[in-house]
C-alpha cells in the first residue's frame, strides 16, 4: 500500500505569505463565524506571524473558536484588555477573492459578515489535521541493525524490500507472521514508522479524451466561452438552449479548457436529484467523477472535499448553491445550470441568490460565468437585452430528436370521471404509449395524497398546530404532515373536533392519489413515484433513475424533481395533471414560474428518436401562459411579462426587499411593527408597504408580520433599510429577517 505522508510543519517554519502580515506583539482583526458585525481585535503572540486569510483559534469568553484573520486590528480596544491568538491552523489561508466575496455578500444582503463567513466554514473537521495512521517500511540500512535472523523475520524483510509502507496487520498477514514479529523489527530499528492518511484523493479529469461531435451552433457557443476562459477576465454568458439542445456538452468543453489552463471549475446544480445522471455524463466525458458538494454529504466527505478545494487537489466541483462559498485556490470558471431555478435562492439565514452571487464572484475573481437554461429568468434576459450578458442560443435539439408537440386538454370539455383526476383523453394516450412499450410521465407539483383533509360532519379542517397551513395527508405513510415546519401526526380515524368516525375526506389530489388512480386504471403497468417524500437522499434518486433508464418502469408520476435535467430516451408522453396550479397565487413571478416549470417538464418528452407529445390538463386554455406553451413562443411571453413588470416598477425594473418580523407573542410583534412603520424614513424613490400579517402568519409557533419595501432601480435600497433599522429597538424575543430581492413572499 502506497502511503500519503503528512507534513505537519510548525507555524513558524511553514512557508507563508507576508503581505499585510503581523508579527508578535501586533494586533489583528479576527472575523468569527457568528452573527457579529465585524472582526474582533486580538494580539499576536511572540514567535507567530499572521497574514490576512489565516485560520486561527482564539478565545471568546470561556471557549476557543476558529476564525479568520481579516486584516489589521481596529485599535479601538487597549492592548491590556486584548486576548492573544492561540494558534494558527495548518491549512491554506482563505483566498483574498473569497474574503472580498464574503464582504460583498454581507453588504448586499445586510447580513453580519460573520454569518456569511459561516457559510464558508461549514465542513466539520476540515480545519483539523487529517487523522493519521501508522505504517511500516524498511529503513534504509536497517537490515544491518538486525541482531539475529529467524525464518519469520526473513519473510517480513522479503515483503518489505519492495519499499512500500504497510500497516502492521497487513505486513504481518502478507509475511505469514504474528504482529509481534513486525513490532520487534520496528523496535530493533529495522522497520521505520510512517504516518499516513487513508483519505481518498481526487482523480484528474482526462483532458485528452475525445469530445463528442458538436453541432455547428454548439461549436460556436463552446468556442465563444472557451476563448474567454483562455483569455481570462470576467464576462457572463447566457447559454440559452431548448431542452435537449446539448447545453451540457457546451459547458463541458469550456470546463475542459479551464482545467487545461490550470484553473478550478465549479458547476452549480439546483437539485441534488439532478446529480445522478449528471455525474454519469461527466464520467463518460472526462473518465472520472467530479467532487460533489451538497447537504447530504457525510461529514467525512465534506471535510475531504473542502480541504481538496482549498489545497487545489479537487479541480472540478459539482454542487448545490452552498458550493459557491468553498475556498477555491484557483477558480477559473463557474457554470450555473438551470439558472432560473428558485432552488438557487437561500431563504433562511443569509438570504442570497446563488445565480446572482456567482456572477459577483466571477466579477471579483476576473473569470467567466456561464448561466445555462431553456427558460431563462426574466432578470437574466433583462441583462441580455441591456448588453450586460452575452447571449448564446441553441435553438434546436441535438441529433435526430425534435421538440414535442404540446396540446391543451380543456377540462371543461373533457372532464375526468367522477372521483378521478385524469381526463379520458389523457388516459387513452397513456394506454397507447403503454401498448407501444414506451414510457409516460404524469406531473403534479403537489406532494402527498391530498393537500386538505376536512370533516364532512362538522366542516373541521385538519391544520398544523404550529403554522397557518393545512396538514397534507400522506396515505402511504399513514400520517399527516406540515410541509412548512415538518410537523407530523398519525392519520386520525375520527374527526378531532366532533369525534365523528369515517367522516374525514381527502380534498384535491397529490401525487400519491394520482399513483393510486393509475394503478387502478393500468394494473399491469410498472409505476414509479418520484417525490422528495418518497425518495430520501441521492442513493434513492439514483436507483429510481436507473430503473427508468433500464425500462423497469412504464409510468412515472412525480413532482418538480422530475421536471428538469433528466434524459429518458423511452419517455414519449408527458401529462400535466393540473397545469393551472400556481397561476393564481398572487406572486409577481407566478406566470413566469409556471411557464418555466411546465416548459421544463414538457421537455422530458421525445428526447431521442421517438417523437414526444405533451398533454396539459387546464381549465384556462386561454390564459397567456397556456397560449405561450402551446405556441412555443417563449420570447413573446417574456416580452409581455417584461412590459407588465416595467409598467408596475417590479423587478427587474425596480427593487424589492422583504422585512419579516416574528415573535412567539402577537402583542409584542404588533407593537414593534407599529413602531417600525412610524420610523420608516421618507423617500421619493422608495415606498414601504405594510405592516401586514405575512401570508403564513404563524410559522413554527411564531407569529409573523411583513413589510415590503419597493424602490426604483437606481435607489440604494440597502442603505435605506440600514438607516431605518438602526432607529429600531428590537426586543430579544423578536427576530427581524431582511430579504433583498425576495423570491418567496410567504
Amino acid at each position: 500500500m502506497t502511503t500519503k505522508l503528512s507534513h505537519s510543519a510548525s507555524p513558524e517554519s511553514a512557508p507563508h505569505a507576508v503581505k499585510g502580515a503581523a508579527a508578535g506583539g501586533e494586533r489583528v482583526g479576527v472575523l468569527l463565524p457568528l452573527a457579529l458585525s465585524g472582526a474582533y481585535d486580538y494580539l499576536v503572540p511572540e514567535g507567530l506571524r499572521l497574514a490576512p486569510g489565516d485560520y486561527v483559534t482564539v478565545p471568546l469568553g470561556p471557549r476557543l473558536m476558529v476564525g479568520v484573520v481579516w486584516g489589521p486590528g481596529s485599535g479601538e480596544v487597549a492592548d491590556k484588555k486584548l486576548k492573544k491568538v492561540t494558534d494558527r491552523l495548518d491549512v491554506p489561508p482563505m483566498p483574498e477573492g473569497l474574503r472580498k466575496f464574503i464582504e460583498w455578500v454581507a453588504d448586499y444582503t445586510l447580513s453580519p459578515p460573520g454569518m456569511v463567513l459561516r457559510l464558508a466554514m461549514r465542513a466539520p473537521g476540515a480545519l483539523e489535521p487529517p487523522r493519521l495512521r501508522t505504517a511500516y517500511r524498511l529503513r534504509e540500512g536497517g537490515e544491518a541493525a538486525l541482531p539475529k535472523m529467524t525464518p519469520a523475520r526473513t519473510r517480513v524483510l522479503e515483503v518489505a524490500r519492495d519499499g512500500f509502507a504497510r500497516r502492521s496487520g497487513e505486513l504481518a498477514e502478507e509475511a505469514g507472521v504474528s504482529a509481534g514479529v513486525v513490532k520487534g523489527l520496528a523496535d530493533a530499528g529495522v522497520l521505520e514508522k510512517v504516518a499516513f492518511t487513508t483519505e481518498r484523493g481526487f482523480d484528474a479529469p482526462d483532458l485528452e479524451a475525445p469530445r463528442p461531435a458538436l453541432s455547428s451552433a454548439q461549436n460556436d457557443a463552446a468556442s465563444a466561452i472557451g476563448a474567454q476562459v483562455e483569455e481570462g477576465g470576467f464576462e457572463t454568458f447566457l447559454l440559452d438552449g431548448v431542452t435537449g439542445s446539448g447545453k451540457t456538452e457546451v459547458y463541458f468543453d469550456a470546463a475542459a479548457r479551464a482545467l487545461a489552463a490550470g484553473r478550478q471549475v465549479l458547476i452549480l446544480l439546483p437539485e441534488i436529484a439532478l446529480t445522478s445522471q449528471f455525474l454519469d455524463r461527466f464520467e463518460a466525458r472526462f473518465g472520472c467523477r467530479p467532487a460533489e458538494w451538497h447537504s447530504d454529504l457525510p461529514a467525512r466527505e465534506r471535510r475531504r472535499v473542502w480541504r481538496g478545494v482549498a489545497e487545489g487537489r479537487a479541480r472540478i466541483v459539482v454542487g448545490a448553491r452552498s458550493a459557491l462559498f468553498l475556498p477555491f485556490a484557483e477558480l477559473g470558471l463557474i457554470v450555473v445550470d438551470e439558472e432560473h431555478e428558485i432552488a438557487f435562492k437561500q431563504d433562511e439565514g443569509v438570504h442570497y441568490n446563488a445565480r446572482d452571487m456567482a456572477v459577483v464572484r466571477g466579477s471579483l475573481g476576473a473569470f467567466p460565468v456561464v448561466l445555462a437554461s431553456a427558460t431563462p429568468a426574466l432578470e437574466t434576459m433583462a441583462n441580455v437585452w441591456a448588453g450586460r450578458y452575452r447571449h448564446l442560443v441553441l435553438s434546436e435539439r441535438h441529433g435526430p430528436a425534435q421538440m414535442p408537440d404540446v396540446f391543451a386538454v380543456d377540462m371543461r370539455a373533457d372532464p375526468p370521471e367522477r372521483g378521478r383526476w385524469l381526463s379520458p383523453g389523457l388516459v387513452k394516450s397513456m394506454a397507447q404509449v403503454l401498448a407501444k412499450e414506451e414510457q409516460s410521465l404524469l406531473f403534479l407539483n403537489r406532494r402527498g395524497y391530498a393537500p386538505l383533509t376536512l370533516c364532512r360532519s362538522c366542516g373541521h379542517r385538519l391544520e398544523c398546530p404550529q403554522c397557518d397551513s393545512w396538514l397534507v395527508e400522506h396515505r402511504f405513510r399513514k400520517e399527516l404532515a406540515c410541509h412548512h415546519c415538518g410537523y407530523t401526526a398519525p392519520s386520525p380515524k375520527a374527526c378531532p373536533a366532533c369525534g365523528a368516525e369515517d367522516a374525514l375526506v381527502a380534498c384535491g389530489p397529490g401525487v400519491e392519489r394520482i399513483a393510486e388512480e393509475v394503478t387502478e386504471l393500468f394494473p399491469e403497468a410498472r409505476v414509479a413515484l418520484l417525490s422528495s417524500d418518497v425518495l430520501r437522499g441521492p442513493a434513492a434518486y439514483r436507483e429510481a433513475v436507473r430503473q427508468i433508464e433500464e425500462h423497469e418502469v412504464d409510468i412515472i408520476i412525480g413532482t418538480q424533481v422530475v421536471a428538469k435535467g433528466h434524459n429518458f430516451p423511452l419517455l414519449t408522453l408527458v401529462g400535466v395533471v393540473d397545469a393551472d396550479l400556481g397561476l393564481e397565487n398572487g406572486d409577481l413571478r407566478a406566470a413566469e414560474r409556471t411557464f418555466q416549470l411546465l416548459h421544463q417538464v414538457s421537455g422530458r418528452a421525445g428526447r431521442a428518436e421517438k417523437p414526444g407529445r405533451v398533454l396539459m390538463q387546464t381549465y384556462m386554455p386561454e390564459h397567456g401562459v397556456m397560449r405561450a406553451l402551446l405556441s412555443g413562443d417563449r420570447d413573446a411571453f417574456l416580452e409581455r411579462e417584461a412590459a407588465g413588470r416595467e409598467r408596475l416598477g417590479y423587478p427587474p425594473y425596480g427593487r424589492l426587499a422583504g422585512i419579516v418580523l416574528s415573535s412567539p407573542r402577537l402583542d409584542q410583534l404588533q407593537a414593534l411593527a407599529r413602531d417600525m412603520a412610524r420610523l420608516a424614513p421618507l423617500s421619493e424613490k422608495i415606498d414601504v408597504l405594510g405592516p401586514a400579517p405575512a401570508p403564513l402568519a404563524l410559522l413554527r409557533g411564531r407569529h409573523r408580520m411583513r413589510f415590503l419595501v419597493k424602490a426604483r432601480r437606481e435607489a440604494h435600497i440597502q442603505g435605506y433599510i440600514a438607516q431605518w433599522l438602526a432607529q429600531v429597538q428590537v426586543p430579544a424575543a423578536v427576530r427581524v429577517a431582511v430579504d433583498i430581492d425576495p423570491y418567496n413572499f410567504s
